[in-house]
């Protein structure tokens, strides 16, 4: 189980770096990571999600989540996997395309790689890693059915720093994993919506001083 952690730590690693380096704007990309980082503390947005968690384990389990660590898995587990499957790339180009062209190609693809990822997950921390459906479900479901109103606003340029933002994210769940630090991944999802303000009202901001 070690050293399928282990494994599923460096996988995460290397795809949080390749969308990583996706950025344009560095400033943006460190910007959004700590004022998403000081919404995400103020809301405990982690905390929220391992509570979910919890309950979703008292509801499908007959053990109760009163067994320490051993229960404690299953919600990190589910909190991981949730914020793994929802920040990339494929998520957002996917629901997109599924939505305003009808296009399912991405949104399947995803679905096979996720499945792939989710079994090496499941290996390393539980079966909480399933119940990430649920997120995935709730995300993607509301993306493509907004994608109709939002497209206009979605450029290359934005898909390429939410990428990058969500890339570092990854990297903190693989450092999770590897047990070099112990990350609240979710507390920093904030800033992809930061992400967003910084390239849809930067230049404006910008040209207001010209």
């Amino acid at each position: 189980s070690k050293m399928i952690q282990t494994a599923c730590g460096i996988l995460t690693m290397v795809l949080g770096l390749q969308m990583a380096f996706k950025y344009d704007n560095i400033v943006y990309l460190a910007l959004s990571l700590i004022i998403g980082a000081i919404i995400g503390y103020v809301l405990d947005i982690d905390g929220a999600i391992l509570k979910l968690g919890g309950k979703l384990e008292k509801l499908t389990l007959k053990k109760g989540s009163e067994n320490g660590n051993k229960s404690s898995t299953f919600a990190y587990a589910f909190l991981n996997s949730s914020v793994l499957f929802c920040v990339g790339a494929m998520s957002i180009v996917g629901s997109f395309k599924a939505g305003v062209e009808h296009d399912y190609t991405i949104i399947f693809t995803k679905s096979i790689l996720d499945g792939f990822m989710a079994i090496s997950f499941a290996a390393a921390m539980g079966i909480g890693t399933a119940f990430s459906i649920i997120s995935i479900f709730i995300y993607q479901g509301a993306l493509t059915l907004l994608s109709g109103v939002i497209s206009p606003y979605v450029s290359e340029l934005l898909i390429s720093e939410v990428s990058a933002c969500g890339g570092a994210i990854i990297m903190m769940i693989g450092i999770n994993l590897l047990g070099l630090k112990k990350i609240k991944t979710a507390n920093f999802v904030p800033a992809l919506v930061i992400e967003v303000l910084f390239v849809e009202l930067g230049p404006v901001v910008l040209g207001l001083f010209k």
